[in-house]
């Protein structure tokens, strides 16, 4: 039997499957063919039977295309109609639990993903009960007896019978708990008019139906495996129920004094956690291919008691938060810290590691949510001391609590925009061919976002973030170039070039989404006199020294509310002044903008222009030119391979020659000693130099130095709109990838440097660490090679060779007036140091041109952390080169690590770990820092003084000892 109304609404369906493939073709056809709920509980399972068997990123599209599928269903977008079969709902229960089982497999297997988890937990929560009352070949029968009763009118018998009944064994879909729901509102909306066992035998069934939906409480849902929980799960459980009954006595209208209901909901939630970590325990053994029909439905009643629970702990962070509010918000929690009243950050804090662990148990980059958990949890109990060695307790307390609140900010950011790469395309996609209203196509992701508990997570993280910068008076922009600049603010994607429209004219200030450490400023527009970068970036990366050698301006924000603010004034003229202690941005009235001239100010505002870069010393006590006068195309040095020591400018560049100089000076640094005795000893890695022309000699060699010398000269005039530049770089970089060194060259090396060690291979070219043209990070370094595999250190070679003529470093050369033809390359190869820290020292501020304090930047692991644009920040310590002090001015919160594998091949990869600072000396130990901190700082002003100019230093930690493994002058 077919309702009227059900009947006008299937007619009204449409479906457009224009433009679709593969697996949104199947859904949607497979929809087209499926009226009734069951047969769309089929689609689906052939969808997830599908994902199970091919690769990950098919697999992530049919659990997506899945979830949302099923999403539209539960809530009505995509209503169910009977078909004229006669299914009774046991064949949904047994659909179920096949797609159960193979969601249980795919999120429980080793090579599951976490975007995969996260979606398939969105799928078991919209799936029908299958345990045994439900499978059954006759179930539900008790809506027959309802039906049948003689104390109840005819027509409400026939109501009954075919509202109900007969939708269930036809339909049984999600809108038949609303049916009933209805009813017994029905039923009940006159008293005395039905016998109370009727009305009592009504309520059961309905309860039995909201069980076969899985749409009961999560007290009904607990009280389902309350049996088949074992001691320690059964005091967890007797302890959230507790704690749960406690607050609901409580009166809504209760006062809120002394903190007590933020306090009870923090026991409430710490309670919780307790519960769920113990349901999702005993979950991780996994589904045995053998298990009994009744042991996978208790499993899918612990998977919805976990996923409840979670659900729970969204709304309790939501009313702490809402009572923090209240209470006075950061403002109020400032004041506390201030006057040594800590019981509220106490509570705020354990709230923020019981959200913080629900994300980890939801299977959402558990390492990085278990090391920030750690670290606030380790913050928590350390507490507010007065002194921390020579520093204010207060200040360092605020300091180390906000690197990680960064970091758990950041983690709460890159779940969001996981879920913007996997859902928007895909919910359009279907929407379009499904016929889903536009508004519910337009708000699905944003929904998906802010119902999770991470988004809780993340705004009790901006309200202790905003207090902590209240603590320390501090900013919330970090000033990587300082000055004043004036000009259009544009707001782009990236940095890349192309990435301005051509429209695009005058003085301009990027407002940047994101960057990623390679990008040239200039070479995305020479007419970019700012940027704001919307994530943060060390002072030292390769981006930061390239923007200050460029003269840019470039300032980072994440306060949302700052970005809100700044975000209004795209496509106004505005002037940006930065400077350590304040960032402006105000718009400039009309009048104003007419003939204004941007004047790139670095250095509290002091002008630089082209001819300044002249003023420069160079690198060591030599006139170094540029570059050659003329490309030389084979080889101008007589031998293969030198010694380091041997390297010169003119045969080897810039940053070779200052390893070579640094060998020397490493020798003299032992007995160094500064005016407090800290001693200016460094070390430097063994080295080898393949001087410039052995590229071009093997080119020659194999008849391929024509060809080459022909493309060179190309791109010197390739355009970057149509193509050309970019086919001309694949054409130049394959044809040196296919040339290696020769086995002499090899030999040779394999003479300096031992056989069995790890290597890295860097470059070494003319273009490069030069006073006027750093080319900070442009081209290769191959770590973690060996000559023991000749044919992998020789392709790493090749890659170094290769990357003069990628598209940035061609672009750079461009933007600075270099012609292509006379960049040479020579490659260093170093024996590879396995640091347990790496640094960058400016040993002048850059941020306030003080030559007095040296700027220490330091990141766990190896070097490129620093260098390249990874998210997070670095420690930052600022020594003083005369009396010694050592100030703390950000603990790092970089979430990886880089180290060299200790084992494997060396092929050129290096592992990445999971950092947690709660257990990073440099973090914990402030007489470790004080003490690592005057050490950089005299090895700094030796070199400074050895060089005759302000450098940027670069070196690591192994051990107890430092070595330095390059200098450059500082821009």
């Amino acid at each position: 039997m077919r309702d009227n109304n059900h009947r006008n609404r299937e007619m009204e369906r449409k479906w457009n499957t224009e433009g679709l493939d593969g697996l949104s073709l199947k859904l949607v056809t497979g929809d087209q063919n499926a009226n009734s709920w069951w047969r769309k509980l089929e689609v689906v399972r052939t969808l997830v039977a599908l994902a199970r068997n091919v690769e990950h990123e098919d697999r992530l599209e049919a659990l997506v295309y899945s979830a949302i599928y099923l999403k539209w269903i539960n809530t009505g977008q995509i209503p169910c109609f009977e078909d004229g079969g006669h299914h009774r709902p046991n064949r949904h229960a047994e659909i179920s639990r096949l797609i159960f089982c193979d969601l249980e497999r795919m999120s429980c297997g080793k090579n599951n993903f976490s975007k995969d988890v996260l979606v398939i937990r969105k799928i078991q929560t919209c799936l029908p009960a299958f345990k045994p009352e439900f499978t059954a070949s006759v179930p539900l029968t008790r809506i027959r007896d309802i039906a049948h009763r003689n104390d109840i009118p005819h027509d409400l018998k026939q109501e009954i019978k075919h509202t109900i009944q007969n939708k269930l064994h036809r339909n049984a879909g999600p809108e038949d708990l609303v049916a009933t729901e209805a009813m017994l509102a029905k039923i009940l909306e006159i008293p005395g008019k039905y016998s109370q066992d009727f009305i009592e035998q009504f309520k059961i069934f309905h309860h039995e139906l909201k069980d076969f939906f899985n749409a009961g409480s999560l007290t009904e849902l607990l009280a389902s495996i309350k049996e088949s929980l074992d001691e320690q799960s059964l005091k967890a459980f007797d302890l959230f129920m507790e704690c749960k009954k406690k607050l609901e006595e409580e009166p809504e209208e209760k006062v809120i004094v002394d903190h007590g209901a933020v306090e009870m909901l923090a026991k409430l939630l710490e309670s919780l956690s307790n519960l769920r970590s113990e349901i999702v325990k005993g979950l991780e053994s996994g589904l045995r291919n053998d298990a009994p029909d009744t042991a996978i439905a208790m499993r899918q009643k612990w998977r919805l008691c976990e996923i409840g629970l979670e659900d729970y702990s969204f709304v309790l962070l939501s009313r702490i938060i809402n009572e923090l509010e209240t209470l006075g918000g950061s403002s109020w929690l400032a004041l506390g810290v201030n006057s040594k009243i800590f019981g509220p950050w106490n509570n705020s804090l354990g709230a923020l590691i019981v959200g913080i662990r629900q994300v980890e148990l939801s299977g959402w980059r558990f390492e990085e949510c278990n090391a920030i958990a750690n670290e606030v949890l380790a913050w928590k109990l350390k507490g507010l001391s007065v002194r921390e060695d020579s520093e204010d307790g207060k200040h360092v307390w605020a300091l180390r609590l906000k690197a990680t609140l960064e970091r758990t900010r950041r983690l709460a950011e890159d779940y969001s925009d996981v879920l913007l790469q996997i859902f928007p395309d895909k919910v359009e996609k279907l929407g379009q061919a499904l016929g889903i209203p536009p508004n519910s196509v337009r708000t699905y992701t944003e929904a998906e976002i802010r119902s999770g508990v991470i988004f809780q997570v993340s705004k009790l993280c901006a309200l202790l973030l905003k207090s902590i910068r209240i603590i320390l008076e501090s900013s919330a922009w970090d000033v990587l170039v300082p000055g004043v600049v004036s000009g259009t603010i544009l707001q782009v994607e990236s940095m890349t070039p192309g990435s301005l429209p051509k429209s695009v004219e005058g003085p301009v200030i990027l407002l940047v989404e994101k960057a990623d450490g390679d990008e040239e400023v200039k070479a995305a527009g020479s007419n970019i006199m700012g940027v704001i970068l919307l994530q943060e970036l060390p002072y030292l990366s390769h981006l930061g020294v390239r923007a200050r050698q460029e003269m840019v301006v470039f300032v980072t924000c994440e306060d949302d509310d700052t970005i809100a603010e700044v975000r209004k004034l795209e496509g106004k003229y505005v002037r940006l002044e930065a400077s350590t202690d304040k960032v402006n941005i105000s718009p400039l009235p009309p009048k104003d903008c007419e003939g204004t001239h941007s004047t790139h100010g670095l250095y509290n505002g002091v002008t630089s222009t082209d001819k300044d870069l002249e003023l420069f010393p160079s690198l060591i006590d030599v006139d170094v030119p540029l570059f050659n006068e003329t490309h030389v195309p084979y080889v101008n040095c007589s031998a293969t391979v030198l010694e380091l020591s041997e390297a010169t400018i003119d045969s080897c560049g810039a940053k070779a020659t200052s390893c070579a100089k640094l060998a020397t000076l490493a020798s003299m640094s032992e007995k160094v000693y500064n005016d407090q005795g800290v001693q200016a000893s460094f070390k430097v890695p063994h080295g080898a130099v393949i001087p410039f022309g052995s590229m071009e000699l093997a080119l020659k060699q194999s008849n391929s130095l024509d060809s080459f010398l022909s493309l060179v000269e190309k791109i010197e005039t390739a355009k970057l709109d149509d193509g050309e530049l970019d086919e001309l770089c694949s054409k130049l970089q394959s044809l040196i990838a296919a040339h290696s060194p020769s086995q002499e060259t090899i030999d040779v090396v394999s003479r300096i440097l031992p056989t069995d060690v790890q290597l890295i291979v860097r470059s070494s070219a003319n273009v490069e660490d030069l006073a006027g043209m750093s080319a900070a990070g442009l081209y290769e370094s191959i770590p973690n090679v060996s000559l023991s595999n000749p044919a992998i250190f020789g392709a790493a070679i090749s890659r170094v060779w290769a990357s003069l003529y990628t598209r940035r470093a061609i672009l750079s050369r461009r933007s600075a007036g270099v012609a292509q033809k006379k960049a040479q390359m020579a490659v260093l190869v170093q024996q590879m140091l396995s640091p347990s820290l790496s640094f960058v020292l400016h040993t002048v501020n850059p941020m306030n041109n003080d030559p007095k304090l040296v700027l220490s930047e330091i990141a766990s692991g190896l070097g490129e952390t620093l260098a390249s644009g990874t998210r997070g920040s670095p420690w930052r310590l600022s020594s003083s080169k005369f009396d010694g002090s050592v100030e703390t001015v950000a603990f790092a919160n970089f979430s990886d690590e880089l180290i060299l594998p200790h084992s494997g091949p060396a092929d050129g990869g290096v592992a990445r770990l999971t950092v947690d600072y709660s257990k990073k000396p440099l973090t914990v130990d402030n007489t470790y820092r004080r003490q690592l901190g005057q050490r950089l700082c005299a090895v700094g002003l030796f070199l400074e003084q050895k060089l005759r100019c302000a450098q940027d230093v670069e070196g690591c930690v192994v051990g107890d000892d430092i070595y330095i493994v390059q200098t450059r002058p500082q821009p």
